[in-house]
């Protein structure tokens, strides 16, 4: 077992603790445990119960050294039939047992009515298989010796425990099966998709956005740790503060509102008291419903944890639908029958679109987490425009009550404080907010609970020569050279700039030259492939060269190379033509120099030297401190914490990470679980410094952190308020370290416009409430007919037959007209001649995904290209591949004409539904 696999089996192993009787595989671990050890954890299950003993289990497991423990421990798993689990450890992925977690706690909640209303003997030959061979025998003779209540508390026990994601749906059938009215409450039909989720064949799907939510205020804790139930909060634990109060008054008073107020005051309590209020005051006879909009699914799953601990001791129902649940929510029904609702906001533009929903007077009050986010073609925008149609167009039906939550409104490109007042005004007609509510009365108060940092701007210096990007760079005019000469329509591209090399503006002149190089034409069609073929690699050896340069900015030279290393290591197990074979070389042949350079002491980051001193100075001045490191690339994480842990300087230190989930065909990223144990390590102190990309900027909110560092990091002011407002212990510090004056510069840029943005929302509170309504009013009227005026025809559909060519080799994929749309927003092909042009490798992380199951990457079949096509999924009982559209090259059949697409929603051909009856048997599983 190597140290990584230790380490992740000590990362999830809350997971195992929730979900294995150790007692249940302990003859399968009897080559690794000797007899005596066994009996203690059979005796730990007997006195403390399973979960003890599995945390006993994981003891003696860890502390093994024979070689092939760990394999025989997931042997163990698969043999006594966790499969979920096997499956999960095996490939360090628990997205699937995460995704049950809502299931268990509707179970949980629903335990009263199951124990007493169910015959666990005749339901459990359905559910065996959902279960441990070892549990039904238990349940059976529990049944037997004490009756069926106890059976059934033992069933309901032993689901929680499952680790097979089908058990909520066999429930439910068998369920049905024996005709218990429980089934109507046991919900998990099939719903409406989120048509706007990512293509399932983009298997380099970005998702770095993605944003961890911890609730912050120390009193109201108790609202989003799952280690304490509902029925022991105590309401006394939750009395609000004055400033909160204030905060949630012009909302109570039925007013729209947007609240703006500090990261880390405890908006989310604000939230809660507006919702508890407009609920219980509602007028007689009629009864409100509440819609909770978070952006992202981690706030999503928070926010309704907390919402459910809070409202459940109220009686009031409580119910959540995200992209990720759509399949087995139904969403109408679910608005139906529960009071508040916490969803995704894609999923209301889904269903108001598709008519599910008939209109936004269903809800009573609708709450937008981060409302600055309403603007242009965002889902919250898209929500709100029907809400102004609805409201502007002279409807009788009754519209919501809206607030938003917000640290920052944020005040654009304003330059002047008039320019800021209206794009705050802008921002309230887009919400039809008559209100900004901030604290003025209590402010004594808020200042006493949210710290505000103190900010510094560091200087620092750059390497004054660096021999690592001198050689590289000569690297990079070769291969720019060779681009020239292979076609001189592209040399005009690759005029490079003095000092480009390493720069983001480098990499998006590359990216053009990348696009251009895929739809180039030439009247030899082989002369054509070749030359775009070439292109391709050219582009992309650039690209990575000039990754490697912004590493070696901020990180260790040696880093940098390594990361150069593993790129040319990967070539070679690819597609590996005359091309490649020569840049290949050419890098080997300045690998030895390279590696000396990176070996010099003389070249150590000057930058690295200043972190260094800063972190010193900080953590002996206070050794509890507690710090947030913000960099820019997931990259410069890696390097970094690297860099800390090899620092003898720093062993002070314990590093932990937080990334977004990546690129899903690489070993890039973080899954959910693992982002989750990471807040989790520097919550308990177990790491005391956090090094993080963006994903931190707004969801995380982490309690007593007393220090933030923006390594070469600044964004707009937005972005500035929440990065900061990550340091919230008293006498905390924010840094900026960054050896470009203009990111200073650009600093103080946001500091300004955060003062214009307090001074604008200032001036605007002083204006008369019928003066600012009337022009909000015009505002939206503004709005509304510039909207109305937009052309709303949509594209007709082209139909006539095109190429698709492989988008680096320019070979012959499929037709358009043999391509064939997979639940609205995947792509197929039908037909024998496509299958002889890919060929697949096993997919490095075979998951499955909303009724697909991926199980292998394809690529162009040509030996000299093998490009990444898409991947082959299981569909039903189908075998098909699924491509991605920006893989390929779209070829008019009679004019020659070539385009490229980033997006199948971009492409307007005539489209043809997946039909089975095309497929003949050798495409069945």
């Amino acid at each position: 077992m190597t140290t990584e696999q230790r380490q992740n089996l000590l990362t999830f192993r809350d997971y195992v603790r929730k979900i294995l009787d150790p007692t249940h595989i302990l003859c399968y671990m009897a080559p690794w445990f000797r007899e005596d050890k066994m009996q203690y954890i059979q005796a730990e299950k007997n006195n403390r119960g399973p979960m003890e003993a599995a945390s006993l289990f994981l003891q003696f497991l860890l502390e093994l050294q024979e070689e092939g423990w760990f394999r025989g421990f997931l042997d163990a798993l698969n043999q006594a039939g966790y499969s979920g689990l096997y499956e999960a450890i095996e490939n360090w992925d628990f997205n699937k047992i995460e995704k049950l977690e809502m299931y268990r706690t509707l179970l949980r909640r629903l335990q009263p009515e199951f124990k007493n209303r169910i015959v666990p003997l005749e339901i459990l030959p359905e559910l065996a298989e959902c279960l441990i061979s070892q549990e039904c025998e238990e349940i059976r003779q529990i049944c037997y010796n004490k009756g069926m209540i106890a059976g059934s508390e033992k069933l309901i026990e032993c689901l929680l425990k499952s680790d097979k994601e089908n058990w909520p749906k066999v429930l439910k059938l068998a369920l049905e099966k024996e005709q218990n009215n429980l089934s109507e409450m046991w919900l998990v039909e099939k719903g409406e998709k989120d048509i706007e989720n990512k293509d399932l064949e983009d298997d380099e799907m970005e998702t770095s956005e993605i944003h961890i939510f911890f609730q912050e205020d120390p009193e109201y804790q108790n609202l989003s740790q799952n280690s304490q139930a509902p029925s022991e909060m105590s309401r006394t634990n939750l009395k609000p503060r004055n400033y909160q109060l204030e905060l949630a008054l012009p909302a109570k008073e039925g007013k729209n509102t947007i609240i703006c107020a500090p990261t880390g005051c405890g908006k989310t309590l604000v939230s809660l008291l507006i919702c508890e209020h407009h609920l219980k005051n509602f007028p007689q006879g009629r009864k409100g419903k509440v819609a909770f909009f978070a952006n992202h699914v981690p706030v999503y799953e928070q926010q309704k944890s907390v919402f459910l601990r809070y409202f459940e001791r109220l009686g009031y129902s409580v119910a959540g639908i995200s992209g990720a649940t759509t399949e087995n929510v139904p969403v109408e029904q679910t608005i139906k029958n529960n009071d508040i609702i916490i969803l995704t906001p894609q999923i209301i533009v889904n269903n108001l679109k598709n008519g599910t929903i008939p209109s936004l007077s269903v809800f009573t009050l609708m709450i937008f987490d981060e409302c600055h986010n309403t603007n242009k073609h965002h889902p919250y925008n898209m929500i709100m425009f029907n809400y102004l149609d609805q409201k502007l167009g002279g409807s009788s039906d009754p519209l919501p009550q809206v607030v938003g939550l917000t640290a920052s409104v944020g005040v654009g490109d304003a330059k002047t404080t008039d320019e800021a007042m209206l794009y705050i005004c802008k921002l309230c007609a887009s919400l039809d907010a008559t209100v900004i509510a901030t604290v003025r009365d209590n402010l004594e108060e808020l200042e006493q609970v949210v710290y505000k940092p103190q900010k510094f701007s560091r200087k620092v210096e750059s390497r004054t020569t660096n021999k690592f990007k001198f050689i590289v760079s000569q690297l990079m005019r070769d291969i720019e050279s060779l681009a020239r000469n292979i076609c001189a329509e592209f040399g005009n591209l690759f005029q490079t700039q003095n000092g480009d090399f390493g720069t983001q503006k480098y990499e998006q002149r590359i990216v053009g030259v990348h696009k251009a190089g895929m739809v180039f034409r030439l009247p030899d069609k082989e002369e054509e492939s070749r030359i775009c073929k070439a292109l391709f690699l050219y582009t992309s050896y650039l690209r990575k060269y000039n990754d490697s340069l912004i590493i070696s900015e901020d990180a260790q030279m040696k880093d940098a190379l390594n990361y150069l290393k593993d790129f040319f290591n990967n070539v070679r197990t690819a597609g590996f033509d005359e091309t490649e074979q020569d840049l290949t070389r050419r890098f080997e042949e300045k690998l030895e120099e390279l590696e000396s350079v990176c070996r010099d002491p003389s070249n150590e980051n000057p930058k690295l030297n200043d972190l260094c001193l800063i972190l010193q100075e900080e953590y002996h001045l206070y050794p509890e401190t507690r710090t947030i490191l913000f960099v820019k690339t997931r990259a410069l994480v890696d390097a970094l914490k690297k860099w800390i842990k090899e620092n003898a300087a720093l062993n002070f230190l314990k590093p932990g990470v937080l990334t977004g989930r990546g690129r899903t065909n690489q070993n890039t990223g973080m899954t959910l679980p693992a982002q989750k144990c990471a807040l989790d390590a520097f919550r308990e102190d177990k790491d005391n410094i956090l090094i993080v990309t963006s994903v931190a900027d707004e969801g995380i909110d982490i309690a007593q952190c007393n220090l933030v560092i923006l390594y070469e990091y600044v964004g707009n002011v937005i972005k500035m308020i929440q990065t900061r407002g990550r340091g919230r212990a008293r006498g905390s510090k924010c840094y900026l370290l960054t050896s470009n004056a203009d990111v200073i510069e650009k600093e103080n840029i946001n500091m300004y416009k955060e003062e214009m943005m307090n001074d604008s929302i200032s001036r605007l509170q002083t204006w008369d409430k019928t003066e600012f309504e009337k022009k909000v009013h015009s505002i939206q009227i503004h709005d509304k007919f510039i909207r109305d005026s937009q052309p709303k025809s949509k594209p007709v559909p082209d139909k006539k037959n095109k190429n698709l060519l492989c988008g680096k080799c320019k070979t012959l994929a499929c037709y358009t007209a043999d391509v064939r749309v997979v639940e609205t927003c995947h792509y197929t092909v039908v037909g024998d001649d496509f299958k002889e042009r890919f060929v697949s490798k096993p997919h490095p992380r075979p998951k499955s995904y909303g009724g697909f199951e991926k199980k292998a990457k394809i690529f162009c079949a040509k030996e000299n290209c093998r490009h990444d096509w898409g991947i082959h999924v299981k569909y039903k009982e189908f075998e098909i591949p699924v491509i991605k559209i920006e893989s390929f090259v779209v070829e008019d059949i009679a004019t020659g004409v070539q385009t490229r697409y980033s997006k199948w929603k971009d492409f307007h051909f005539e489209k043809i539904q997946f039909d089975a009856a095309e497929y003949p048997n050798d495409f069945r599983a």
